[in-house]
């Protein structure tokens, strides 16, 4: 069963941090004029050391064919919601339908989900949730970022293929597969710097929260988008996999990791790319406000599917 003090005191720490950036917003220690350097230095510095350092895992083939279905059911769920993404939502405000599309493709998983399956199914769960991730930091990176770039064809994958974070997805697949060992004075230096990843982006959140009356939060769009990204996606996954008859654990972290919020990325992406950053603070705070119930039902729900399984 999951630690659900773990989960909680994950949840906290979010909105801890926000109320941070929120706080010194409002004292005038961090002004407005702050957001877009703070912006860059997350996407092209600390991002891409936490992203290279996320792909540093043993990766042996006896693993490989162990994580093979996990993969493919992740790829499977991250093609479909580049379509939900598309579909789900109202175009007729061009800004808001593009960071909705965004965190549609795009979750809180990469902060929240490994310790959930951890504590859901120990450390085969840990596993099948790391490898879970790859095609989702992919995605994030690729079709993620063109939903902010605004260009197409050629001009998407000149983007992609050099922007910082697809480059460190890049040399982290390369280090994961070949198994390459960082010197260890380098790979602290990148964990070091990738675990001001959290607190920088929900520090820019708060930033941008203080400029927005909270019950502007509450509106048809953003409730509609927590539906979605909380219960609609999971519920579609959870589905698809009894369909496919996996495992209890492959369909319990798909599931779990597939109801998670938005993320803190997609309004640094907004800021850095003069999006519609506001609407971006909007959803992630309810959001994540909400999975603090459905979070635990998922996971509470996962762990009775497990059981039922186990009888069967």
């Amino acid at each position: 069963m999951v630690d659900m003090n773990t989960l909680l005191s994950l949840q906290i720490t979010i909105f801890l941090l926000v109320l941070a950036g929120y706080i010194m917003t409002k004292m005038s220690i961090l002004p407005p004029s702050v957001r877009g350097p703070l912006s860059d230095l997350v996407i092209d510095f600390i991002l891409p050391c936490n992203i290279i350092v996320s792909f540093l895992l043993e990766f042996n083939k006896e693993i490989l064919q162990a994580c093979l279905t996990i993969l493919a059911v992740s790829i499977c769920i991250q093609i479909f919601t580049i379509v939900a993404g598309d579909k789900f939502y109202s175009k007729k405000n061009p800004g808001e339908h593009t960071v909705l599309k965004y965190a549609t493709i795009v979750s809180n998983a990469g902060f929240l989900g490994n310790p959930i399956a951890q504590g859901l199914y120990g450390e085969t769960g840990l596993l099948y949730a790391s490898v879970y991730l790859i095609p989702v930091r992919i995605f994030m990176w690729s079709a993620g970022i063109a939903c902010f770039t605004g260009t197409k064809g050629k001009g998407v994958m000149k983007k992609v293929l050099t922007h910082p974070c697809i480059v460190a997805v890049i040399i982290g697949m390369v280090l994961m597969i070949l198994q390459i060992p960082l010197p260890a004075g380098l790979e602290k230096t990148l964990r070091t710097a990738g675990n001001c990843n959290t607190a920088l982006c929900m520090i820019v959140i708060g930033n941008i929260l203080a400029e927005i009356r909270i019950r502007d939060v509450f509106s048809k769009k953003t409730f509609w988008y927590s539906a979605v990204r909380l219960l609609i996606i999971p519920t579609i996954v959870f589905a698809g996999c009894r369909a496919a008859k996996l495992d209890a654990v492959v369909t319990g972290v798909s599931t779990v990791l597939a109801g998670m919020p938005a993320p803190a990325s997609g309004v640094i992406l907004a800021a850095k790319y003069h999006g519609e950053e506001h609407f971006a603070v909007k959803i992630v705070f309810l959001s994540t406000v909400l999975s603090l119930i459905t979070v635990p039902l998922l996971c509470v729900m996962m762990t009775a599917f497990q059981g039922n399984m186990t009888v069967g």
